[in-house]
């Protein structure tokens, strides 16, 4: 994986996380600060996931609750590279 497809995915987290109100404890709180829901779309390279994929397949990866946007973007990156998704 490309270290550009990885800086694209975070920053595209970054941005749609951001919103939340932090802190948040769970991936529910998460949802509003989404632009599309569930349904939002992350894609870099030929990697793209909704923000329900990334839920379903990153819950036991996350170690809620998350006080800003950088703990829990790191936790979701380090999550798709533990579950060979990156």
């Amino acid at each position: 994986m490309s270290d550009d497809v990885e800086a694209d995915l975070r920053a595209q987290f970054e941005e749609a996380f951001s919103g939340a109100d932090f802190p948040v404890s769970s991936q529910m709180d998460l949802v509003p600060a989404l632009p599309k829901g569930p349904g939002t779309k992350f894609e870099a390279g030929d990697v793209s996931f909704t923000a329900m994929e990334l839920a379903a397949k990153l819950g036991s990866s996350q170690d809620f609750p998350y006080d800003d946007v950088d703990s829990l973007v790191d936790d979701v990156m380090q999550g798709l590279k533990d579950n060979g998704m990156l």
